[in-house]
């Protein structure tokens, strides 16, 4: 893949939103097409010097990136041109999709400095669920649950902590969202179950698993699940 096509295909994504708050309103698709263009030329720039950043594929970037950036090349960027080139990749479905898929933030050295916030996850998943479900006549929001649940279980938060982190939605999306939280709530009071039985029986998760007839991968899973969210709520407390 060369340079301009990688770059050409990332900004002439769908309508733009910005990965890490609401998505903006629609613009007409002229002034759209007018902003990813005008952008070529510094993406191309970024592609060049951060490949594993702006290349085939994306890395979700560190907050203050766009600082790092004219700090590091004070004679390659300016200010104003640079930061529109970031808001166009930033809002760009790939890189929204390296969002959601949970991979953490990066710096220019291509080092991971820190996770993507709950609240981020949740809205690139929203914001990609509705870019979707313009284009098709299938009904997406089983998917969208699916995923929302999953986001929940990897932020380790309980309920209350994850709702507190989130905008505000309308209200198909809240109604998903608490079909979700109301799956992922049986499903981890399944595995606490299934981890407290086992640490109670004093046997290794093979042994404990011949003896109830349960798959071993399931009794380390859930041990695993459950150290996590002890360890989410102790950094939160």
């Amino acid at each position: 893949m060369t340079t301009s096509t990688s770059l050409s295909t990332a900004a002439s994504a769908e309508t733009p939103a910005n990965a890490t708050a609401p998505a903006a309103k629609p613009e007409g698709k002229s002034s759209l097409a007018a902003r990813k263009q005008s952008a070529l030329p510094v993406l191309e720039q970024l592609f060049g010097l951060y490949p594993r950043l702006f290349g085939a594929d994306f890395l979700p970037l560190k907050r203050g990136i766009f600082q790092d950036l004219l700090e590091r090349h004070p004679e390659v960027f300016q200010r104003d041109s640079l930061k529109a080139a970031l808001a166009v990749h930033a809002r760009s479905t790939r890189y929204l999709q390296c969002v959601a898929a949970g991979k953490a933030r990066h710096d220019l050295d291509g080092v991971a400095v820190e996770e993507v916030a709950p609240e981020h996850v949740f809205q690139t998943l929203v914001e990609l669920h509705r870019r979707r479900q313009a284009r098709t006549q299938e009904d997406l929001a089983p998917k969208l649950r699916a995923q929302l649940s999953a986001a929940f279980e990897a932020s380790g938060l309980s309920r209350q902590d994850y709702l507190a982190r989130l905008p505000s939605q309308d209200d198909t999306i809240m109604a998903l969202l608490d079909e979700a939280l109301n799956v992922s709530a049986e499903k981890i009071a399944r595995e606490e179950a299934l981890y407290k039985a086992f640490e109670a029986s004093g046997k290794s998760a093979r042994d404990f698993a011949d003896m109830y007839g349960v798959a071993e991968r399931d009794v380390i899973k859930a041990a695993l699940a459950s150290k996590r969210r002890a360890q989410a709520a102790a950094a939160t407390a």
